[in-house]
Formats: structure tokens, C-alpha cells, sequence
């Protein structure tokens, strides 16, 4: 069985539950990371839970996760609707990706509507707060032993 996946935060989410709380809640990053431990654990897969704020750094993430990961769960937040190299970078991992919001970036301001990652991903998860990384986490598990195929 497949069990190696990654989580690739991108900018400002170290800020979690200190910054817009109306649109991202209270929790905070630590406690984000924590409960995704938590439950890959209970459901027997091996997590690494990443952040930045710098692209680059980003996009090395990405290309490094190629051979040391089955499956890969990113909230590129801001870079999800500016970044090519992002996009370009998760078009070579070629295993399943979930691309994942806690807002519902299509019910926000116009300029992010406009996902550079979707077409890329395997499946989105948006608008469901911090409760989306732990979906993500049972849907990328079911995804990498073909229970949802």
C-alpha cells in the first residue's frame, strides 16, 4: 500500500487562526498540523505537513516530492491564482493531488476565482474551513488504495 503523502501550505497560512478568522476560523496552524498527525495516523499514513511563503522554496518542495511521496494535499493559497511555476512544478508529480481551500475561493473577490492548479489536480476540496484537510486526508488515503475509483 501507498501511504506517503504530503502537505504543501502555502503563503500566510502559518498565520492561521491570528489572521482573518471570518474567513479562515480560529484554529491555528500548530493545532492545523496536530489534527492532520492525528488523523493520518488513525488511518495509517505517513505525513509530512510543510509551509511557506516563498514560491521557490514552493516549487523545490514539489519537485523534491516526486520521489518520496505517493500523493500530495496543497493549499497554495495566494500562489493558487498568480503561480505558473507551482502549476508547472505539480503538472510533474504525476500522482494524485488534492487541491484544497479552506475559503471558498469562488465565492470571493473576482481575482481569485481563477484556480492555475485545478487542471492539474486530481480533486478539490473548498470552503469547508480546516475541516477540509482531514476530508483531504481520507480522500487522498481512499485514493491511493483504490477504494474511490
Amino acid at each position: 500500500m501507498n501511504n506517503k503523502i504530503i502537505i504543501v501550505n502555502g503563503p500566510n497560512l502559518n498565520l492561521l487562526g491570528e489572521r482573518e478568522q471570518s474567513q479562515y476560523g480560529s484554529t491555528t496552524f500548530n493545532e492545523l498540523k496536530e489534527n492532520c498527525l492525528k488523523k493520518s495516523s488513525e488511518i495509517g499514513i505517513e505525513l509530512e505537513f510543510t509551509q511557506s511563503n516563498i514560491e521557490g522554496e514552493l516549487v523545490n518542495l514539489i519537485q523534491d516530492a516526486r520521489k518520496k511521496y505517493d500523493g500530495m494535499i496543497i493549499n497554495a493559497a495566494a500562489f493558487t491564482h498568480t503561480s505558473v511555476a507551482i502549476r508547472d512544478s505539480l503538472d510533474l508529480f504525476k500522482k494524485p493531488i488534492i487541491e484544497l481551500h479552506i475559503s471558498n475561493i469562488y465565492k470571493r473577490e473576482e481575482f481569485r476565482h481563477k484556480s492555475l492548479i485545478s487542471d492539474i489536480a486530481t480533486g478539490g476540496i473548498f470552503g469547508l474551513g480546516v475541516e477540509g484537510y482531514i476530508l483531504a486526508i481520507i480522500s487522498i488515503q481512499k485514493i491511493l488504495t483504490n477504494e474511490n475509483r
